[in-house]
């Protein structure tokens, strides 16, 4: 980039007028440019002819890591402004980071700025010596879902300068991209706006003027050779073909001819002995259209020994256009070798392989790196890497099965570069469903699935999930969460199944819908994945006020325990999830204080555990993968972190940005006997074995056969029965529910019509968010869709004349961790506007409320109003589901899975507990479409008896129903007159039926009658 000095014939005001009518039509020269460029094109002029607006509107607008960070801005008066009479001033004071951006509107087609060499811009100095980092926005939707391509320039003078900044001078951002990263080529036809970071750490204030599009684009510029890939894998005595083409921005034929010299050099292969060696020239002449491609074949040899792969770069010199950023490498096939040989046990194959790598290559299995850091891919086999993984919202663009596939077979084919074609393992957050995936089946969170009380069922949305999420290339599902919640003021309590760990317990049926088989045999076929049992362990039980991250309060904070209590909570279901096979495990980010004098030590680190529980007394044998950049929480340096962690059992790490730094670390752990060849070799034979069970060795690449499935019909039936089952009716005064088709129903509450709303946490983004994020049908859709006379009013403002029953659906807006704790700008109240939307409705009609919501909320105080009352939970994509069970077209059947408290002050309650007064006890769920048994204690006697006897015989699904009845029977006499007496013998009670206690179960139920 280069400064010029202001130009001395300034522009008129008719000239800025102007630009204020033509906006992008090119202006007249100011005189500064050759006489074959073409004149300035206007960006920003600052006149006012660009409005402070944000997408999808076009404007400027500003944005800051905290409240405070988002500079001021002002369109001034200047009489030394460059251009114009106004220029966009601001003053600063940044701590985090802040800046400002103009994009172009996105309900519009982009701009093309590749007629041009670059971009320039007035600035006014004040000689700080400090850095302004400039971006461009390149290709995407629109300025927020588009590439960022960057530079900066110093503030080094003083007064109005023209800074110049050829697009040449832009590189790609490799450390945040909005959507990850589209092509990561700097294309110039669909641009969308630029954006400015101004310094932090000290007050200032800044001018700037005539942004605008400058110069003729030069051919190197516009026009770049490519290869049609960077990596050709062939077999020993096989051609490769590598094709090599000229392209242009705007795909217009090239000015002047381009030529291309090719020679076959360096690399591990040896030229004569491994292949035929190449050299020549390629000439695209003048005229030659964008697209226009030769091809060069690289013909290898048979040697017949048994190898590793060999390497044959092929570099490119290039004249008249851009080179390729990488020397395209064909790899020579490993061959010959035992672990190749499928037909071997994967015992024998993981040593083999193991006995053949070095240190560096066995760090590199142990890191896994987010997507989004690794750019173009190169350093896949640069270090080695073992694993990537797509974080919340880490998504290609487009967003759709083709694209996820087309991405990661692009990492994979990175991976055969390696000197033994070790494929990558990649990993999603599919926590319910491929929640990143737009238009993928999204089905109830865990917590929706724990109502259920339904393990066939849990099993077929986890086969569902795991069939969706491996037609796009992905063998790996960081799920199911098997933390067992104990407060519900933690942001993550909607990721559990339940309080109670025997009914945790009961749902790892998921892991077969995931995983298939428990021996691991199923592994390799296209519509399963290897599942993650997490968070190991205790990160449900974390003490309110206990964490340490930033201004969560119950997330990542500590687990105070017996070990006898954390054995029988919160270790039960890791012991059953190894049971069934389950191939990772994750730990948590979270503390463990067990009273042993130790205090709260990070489960990173914890060797006790990792090793010595879950691997060595319970029998694990699958891999332990970190949390996300979780060993940075560990006390100590950087190489300190690294030991521990290792040390303690962990045998990949996530370190999604700092893999360089992390696989150079544990190199020099290494050499230096701080982490110990055994230790590493166990890590990377663990991780290995699953690969060769997923058969990633012979089948690398995506198998999309089953992709026509993924948001299909079939597997929405799934997710629609899911979201019915679900629904806790937890009071129904008058039989208002089941609704009838003939009655005239007011729909009102924020959560009605709303996907983003319905879907929570974890879907298409990390947080998730309001608002049609994905396809899917609301619970107002679904209802209208039963066939419902239904009228909607969010708000409730329209007349509630006239109408049978309202329903009312309420309730949470999405989160996700500890963002959604309580306490951390959370509560468990209503918002004011759905406590405005049931007051008004429930005093005009009969009214059923929903609350569709991650955890109970708090709605005592308006209980009597209420005739019915739903906990919805979070129902997935799928609102027909809840609409099946509002119209009866399916009998309401869900239990909580949590205890409904009365107030925040009685948290954390739970089954269990010595001292239990709920508003609603765990396991509570009124039905409708079912004959509730009469006859009171004699009923119950006989049912007792029943229970007994098909206990004795092993009977489970009769003494289960027996259970059941007495159940209901014991519902319908307390009604929502619940004390204390009640609730917790009706608690025990269903503890007690999950663990196959079936007479006890129904002795509980007795006592909860009588005290009723």
């Amino acid at each position: 980039m280069t400064g010029l000095d202001r130009n001395s014939v300034r522009r008129t005001a008719v000239l800025a007028g102007a630009a204020l009518i033509v906006g992008l039509l090119p202006l007249a020269s100011a005189g500064t440019a050759a006489a074959a460029d073409p004149d300035p094109v206007p960006v920003d002029r600052f006149e006012g002819e660009v409005p402070f607006a944000s997408q999808p509107a076009e404007g400027l607008f500003t944005w800051g890591g905290d409240a405070d960070d988002p500079p001021e801005l002002t369109l001034a008066e200047r009489s030394d402004a460059p251009e114009g009479a106004k220029v966009l001033a601001g003053d600063y004071d940044i701590s985090g980071y802040g800046g400002f951006t103009h994009d172009y509107a996105a309900d519009r087609p982009g701009h093309d700025w590749s007629a041009h060499k670059g971009i320039r811009f007035w600035w006014d100095g004040q000689d700080n010596g400090k850095k302004t980092a400039f971006e461009i926005k390149d290709g995407g939707a629109n300025g927020e879902a588009s590439e960022l391509w960057t530079t900066s320039f110093t503030d080094d003078f003083s007064g109005w300068k023209q800074i110049e900044i050829p697009f040449g001078d832009f590189t790609y951002r490799t450390d945040y991209q909005p959507v990850g990263g589209i092509d990561q080529v700097l294309g110039l036809t669909q641009m969308w706006g630029y954006a400015v970071t101004l310094p932090v750490g000290a007050p200032g204030r800044f001018a700037m003027d005539d942004v605008e599009l400058y110069g003729k684009a030069d051919q190197s510029l516009r026009a770049s050779v490519t290869t049609d890939a960077a990596v050709y894998p062939v077999k020993e005595g096989g051609t490769a073909s590598v094709k090599v083409s000229v392209a242009t921005t705007g795909s217009a034929p090239i000015d002047e001819p381009v030529t291309v010299a090719y020679e076959s050099a360096g690399g591990t292969a040896e030229s004569g002995k491994d292949y035929t060696p190449v050299k020549g020239e390629i000439t695209f002449p003048a005229g030659a259209e964008s697209g226009a491609s030769r091809t060069v074949r690289v013909p290898t040899l048979r040697d017949r020994t048994g190898e590793a792969a060999e390497t044959v770069p092929v570099k490119l010199t290039v004249t008249g256009a851009k080179a390729p950023a990488e020397t395209p490498q064909v790899v020579i096939d490993a061959h010959g070798l035992p672990y190749l040989d499928a037909k071997l046990p994967v015992k024998k194959r993981v040593a083999d392989l193991l006995s053949r790598m070095s240190l560096a290559e066995k760090a590199g299995q142990m890191t896994q790196a987010e997507r989004g850091a690794i750019g173009a891919g190169g350093d896949i086999a640069a270090y080695d890497l073992g694993s990537l993984l797509s974080g919340g919202g880490s998504t290609p663009t487009p967003n759709t099965p083709e694209a996820w596939a087309k991405m990661i077979d692009g990492y994979q084919l990175r991976a055969q570069a390696t000197r033994f074609q070790i494929p990558l393992i990649y990993g999603v957050d599919a926590v319910h469903g491929h929640n990143n995936l737009a238009g993928a089946t999204v089905m109830p969170h865990n917590i929706g699935i724990g109502a259920t009380r339904d393990p066939a069922l849990a099993e077929r949305t986890g086969a569902v999930t795991a069939a969706e999420v491996r037609a796009t290339g992905v063998p790996w599902d960081f799920a199911p969460c098997l933390c067992v919640t104990r407060d519900e003021r933690w942001g993550r309590s909607y990721e559990s199944f339940g309080e109670d760990p025997a009914l945790v317990e009961s749902m790892e049926t998921v892991v077969q819908g995931l995983q298939g088989d428990r021996s691991g045999r199923d592994l390799k076929d296209d519509d399963r994945v290897l599942a993650t049992a997490k968070h190991f362990v205790g990160d449900g039980g974390t003490a309110y006020g206990s964490s340490t991250t930033g201004s969560y309060t119950v997330d990542q904070g500590v687990t105070k325990v017996s070990r006898q209590e954390l054995e029988a909570v919160h270790l039960a279901p890791f012991q059953e999830a190894v049971d069934r096979g389950v191939g990772t495990v994750m730990p948590s980010y979270s503390s463990l204080d067990l009273g042993d004098g130790q205090g709260p030590v990070k489960m990173h680190a914890r060797a006790d555990m990792i090793n010595g529980v879950l691997k060595d007394r319970i029998g694990f044998d699958g891999f332990v993968i970190s949390d996300w950049n979780a060993i940075d929480q560990l006390p100590g340096d950087y190489a300190a972190h690294v030991r521990t962690s290792v040390n303690a059992g962990v045998d990949m790490m996530m370190v999604p940005y700092g893999y360089k730094e992390f696989s150079a670390t544990l190199i020099d752990e290494a050499k230096a006997g701080r982490v110990t060849d055994r230790r590493i070799d166990d890590a990377v034979a663990r991780i290995l074995a699953q690969k060769f069970r997923l058969g990633l060795f012979e089948k690398p690449y995506a198998d999309t056969s089953g992709a026509s499935a993924i948001g299909s019909t079939a597997h929405r039936v799934v997710a629609r029965q899911a979201a019915a089952e679900s629904q806790v009716l937890l009071k129904n005064a008058g039989s208002v529910l089941p609704l009838k088709k003939s009655q005239k129903v007011y729909v009102a509450g924020s959560n009605a019509d709303d996907i983003g709303n319905q879907t929570g946490g974890w879907t298409i983004t990390w947080q998730g968010s309001s608002g049609n994020i994905t396809p899917g049908t609301t619970i107002l859709q679904g209802m209208r869709k039963a066939g419902g006379d239904v009228t909607y009013s969010k708000d409730a403002s329209a007349s509630t004349a006239g109408y049978d029953v309202g329903v009312v659906v309420v309730g949470e807006t999405p989160y996700a961790e500890g963002v959604g704790d309580v306490g951390n700008g959370n509560d468990l109240e209503l918002t004011a506007a759905d406590k405005a939307a049931v007051d008004k409705v429930c005093a005009a009609m009969k009214c059923a409320v929903l609350i569709v919501s991650g955890r109970p909320q708090l709605i005592g105080d308006r209980l009597g109003d209420v005739d019915a009352l739903v906990a919805s939970w979070l129902p997935g994509t799928e609102g027909d589901g809840v609409a099946d069970v509002l119209y009866g077209r399916r009998a309401f059947t869900g239990q909580l899975p949590v205890t409904w408290p009365k107030s925040e002050s009685q948290l954390p309650i739970n089954v269990g507990d010595t001292s239990y007064d709920p508003q609603f006890p765990y396991g509570w769920g009124l039905t409708t479409l079912t004959n509730v048994p009469g006859g009171g204690t004699a009923s119950l006697r006989a049912l007792a008896l029943v229970a007994a006897a098909a206990e004795r015989a092993g009977a489970g699904t009769v003494a289960r129903t027996a259970v059941t009845k007495a159940r209901l029977l014991v519902q319908q006499k307390i009604g929502t007159a619940v004390t204390a007496a009640s609730a917790k013998p009706f608690a025990d009670a269903d503890h007690l039926l999950l663990t196959g206690h079936y007479a006890d179960a129904v002795a509980k139920l007795t006592q909860a009658y009588r005290a009723g």
